[in-house]
């Protein structure tokens, strides 16, 4: 299934969109991580704190590796093997595309590799 230019560039749109959010909000969350100088004289309070911060800390990294993926899938678009499967070479379902427009596995592939990492857990 070759994706039309059309179909291309809804994507484009879907992906560039979610790359601003997602960088804004990673950038807002930097400032206020950064200007967050709390400091608490009870142990407990600043333990939770620090836990807390230790989570949205986490969950920017985790958003990082989003835009990450979001850049890659836009290369992809670029150079033609967007949609494509990166273990196979086999179309990506449109279904699975619209659910995750930065895969790139089908879902064929995806549950293999999820079924060898958890029968091998480490090993990646």
């Amino acid at each position: 299934m070759a994706l039309g230019k059309e179909k291309i560039e809804i994507y484009r749109k879907k992906l560039t969109f979610r790359r601003e959010t997602l960088a804004e909000e990673l950038r807002q969350a930097t400032a206020q991580l950064i200007n967050d100088e709390s400091y608490y004289t009870d142990s407990v309070d600043q333990a939770a704190a620090d836990t807390d911060k230790n989570f949205t800390l986490q969950m920017k990294n985790r958003d990082r590796d989003v835009l990450w993926q979001i850049d890659e899938a836009i290369k992809r678009l670029d150079d033609g093997s967007f949609g494509e499967c990166e273990r196979c070479d086999e179309a990506i379902s449109e279904g699975r595309i619209e659910a995750f427009p930065f895969t790139t596995l089908c879902i064929d592939c995806k549950a293999e590799l999820e079924s060898e990492e958890h029968r091998f857990p480490g090993r990646n």
